[in-house]
């Protein structure tokens, strides 16, 4: 396993409730509640599903990429090139599994967009 994938692991696997399985089109996914809060292909993308509008601020703000299958949809595919972009995948991974898991009720997106 590599250093990327283990501290992507070693992190999402401390937040309660969260899952780790295989996803059905290869990689790794992270659910809570039973939902999707994103996957890992490989060592290099990460795929996110958020609502059309947090994808459109994402994408106009840089921080991530449309989805590279469905750009129109709310995933948002985010690039891996290197141990310096695991933080804010982290932090993109934690804002959906807050959201999904209603963990907090002041999760705002403008924040990561920004």
């Amino acid at each position: 396993m590599s250093n990327i994938r283990q501290e992507i692991l070693q992190e999402v696997q401390t937040w309660q409730g969260l899952t780790v399985a295989s996803h059905r089109f290869g990689g790794t996914e992270f659910q809570v509640n039973g939902r999707e809060i994103g996957h890992l292909h490989g060592d290099d993308q990460a795929d996110i599903p958020f609502t059309v509008k947090i994808r459109k601020e994402l994408v106009e703000s840089g921080k991530a990429s449309p989805h590279h299958i469905y750009p129109n949809s709310g995933w948002i595919s985010y690039y891996i090139h290197g141990v310096e972009d695991v933080p804010l995948l982290l932090e993109l991974l934690r804002k959906n599994y807050d959201r999904l898991s209603k963990k907090r009720q002041d999760v705002k997106f403008e924040e990561i967009a920004a």
